[in-house]
C-alpha cells in the first residue's frame, strides 16, 4: 500500500505510517457492533492524519471496515467534509443554504472572490485559502456562517470577514501542518 505524499513527507501531514494509521482505524471499528458502522469516523481520522483522502487512504479504510473501495468512494463523494485533494491551509466552508443566503452569504462569497481572487473550489496561489460552498452547517439561527477548518464563525458581515481573513493571513504556520 502506498503512502500519501505531501511535500516530501511519505506519511502525510501528521507523519503517521500506514501501519500506525491502520492500527488506529482498527481501534475505531472495534468500538462498533459492525465494522462498516465506523466508516465515517475512520474517514475522518484518516483525513486528519493525511490532510485529504487519496485513493490509497480510501482503499485502506475500505480494507479496515470490510467494504469495497466503491462504497468508501461513495461516502467520500457524498459528504462535503471529506476532501480528495489537500486543501489550502485555511479551508473556508461557506454555507449556501436558504437561511445563510437570506442573511448575506452571497455577499460574503462575492467579498471572498474579490479579496482572494478565488471562487468556490479555488485555492489561492499561495495555498493559504481554499473556498468551498457547503450545504447547511446547522447554524441557521446565527446565519450567515462560515466554517474555517474546524471552527465556526457565525453572524458574519463583510467587515467581520475582512478582519478574520486579516488575522488568518498574519498567523505563522503551525508546526507540522495547517492553521
Amino acid at each position: 500500500m502506498s503512502s500519501d505524499r505531501r511535500k516530501g513527507d511519505p506519511h502525510g501531514k501528521s507523519g503517521i505510517s500506514d501501519e500506525a494509521l491502520r492500527r488506529e482505524l482498527e481501534e475505531i471499528v472495534a468500538e462498533y457492533p459492525e465494522k462498516r458502522a465506523g466508516a465515517l469516523m475512520c474517514l475522518h481520522r484518516a483525513q486528519r492524519h493525511r490532510g485529504s483522502l487519496s485513493l490509497a487512504s480510501q482503499v485502506l479504510v475500505g480494507e479496515v471496515i470490510g467494504s469495497s473501495p466503491a462504497h468508501v468512494r461513495e461516502l467520500v463523494s457524498f459528504y462535503t467534509l471529506f476532501l480528495e485533494e489537500s486543501p489550502g491551509r485555511y479551508h473556508l466552508q461557506l454555507c449556501r443554504t436558504l437561511s445563510c443566503q437570506l442573511r448575506g452569504a452571497r455577499d460574503l462569497k462575492d467579498r471572498i472572490r474579490r479579496r482572494l481572487s478565488i471562487g468556490p473550489g479555488g485555492v489561492t496561489e499561495d495555498g493559504l485559502f481554499q473556498l468551498t460552498e457547503v450545504e447547511c452547517l446547522g447554524s441557521c439561527d446565527s446565519a450567515p456562517v462560515i466554517q474555517i477548518n474546524d471552527d465556526y464563525f457565525e453572524g458574519l458581515d463583510g467587515d467581520m470577514l475582512d478582519k478574520l481573513l486579516d488575522e488568518l493571513s498574519a498567523r505563522p504556520p503551525a508546526a507540522g501542518g495547517q492553521g
